[in-house]
């Protein structure tokens, strides 16, 4: 089909880049930052937008909360050209060291989630691609940007991530975890595509606080001013590709 059935769009429609949020919100505040700012499509959890970067013509789009939708999103944009995802999204810490507000560039992502094992087994790796990777961590070195670099968790059950869960991460040195990069990691790699992940510390599970939990909003205020240096980081590393 030309028309995809959920963002609605087309071949031609959108840059061979796309920065994918998973909040729409974030999709305006990303587009905020750039120039020639076009709204395409907008459906259910997804918002499209083209934008410029310095030059660089790239695309906006957001995957609504977790695996399935994100993996929705990837097919689709892979379908209509996009070459590239980078993930600009938020997280929760599982090393102490962490704090809220902390950037996280990921390395790959355990699948713990149920979407990737439609497409292979468990076994195979969620990997970044390098050279996204690479563009994240230069950016944010560029910036002078502390950032933690590493593999993270995906999981798709926020509200069953037990003590045990939260244990057996943080014993296996993940930094933190989040809902959508495994999905977005297989299905770049299984395309011959490539995708990496910038994300912004929301609470650190092995110390006990979660987003929501500070201020009665979702996100704390470090973390709501620390997804702008993400934002910075993730736009200047679109340029680099």
């Amino acid at each position: 089909m030309a028309k995809q059935p959920h963002l609605l769009v087309e071949p031609g429609d959108l840059a061979d880049i796309a920065l994918v949020p998973g909040d729409p919100g974030r999709v305006d505040r990303i587009a905020d930052r750039c120039d020639d700012v076009d709204t395409v499509a907008q459906n259910r959890e997804y918002k499209l937008v083209n934008a410029t970067q310095e030059g660089r013509e790239l695309t906006i789009c957001s995957t609504g909360i977790g695996s399935p939708s994100a993996a929705i999103a990837a097919e689709e944009l892979a379908a209509v050209g996009v070459e590239t995802f980078v993930r600009v999204g938020t997280t929760g810490a599982l090393q102490p060291n962490i704090e809220i507000g902390d950037t996280v560039v990921a390395t790959g992502a355990a699948k713990d989630e149920g979407t990737t094992k439609r497409y292979e087994a468990a076994t195979v790796p969620a990997v970044a691609d390098y050279g996204t990777l690479s563009a994240l961590v230069e950016s944010a070195e560029a910036r002078e940007a502390p950032v933690h670099i590493g593999p993270i968790a995906t999981d798709d059950a926020f509200y069953a991530e037990t003590d045990a869960h939260v244990d057996a991460w943080s014993e296996a040195g993940l930094l933190c975890v989040e809902m959508e990069a495994a999905a977005l990691f297989t299905l770049a790699r299984r395309k011959g595509l490539a995708a990496g992940a910038i994300c912004t510390v929301d609470g650190n599970l092995v110390k006990g606080t979660q987003k929501g939990e500070t201020d009665g909003e979702e996100l704390p205020e470090k973390a709501k001013d620390n997804v702008e240096r993400a934002i910075d980081i993730a736009l200047d590393a679109a340029t680099r590709l």
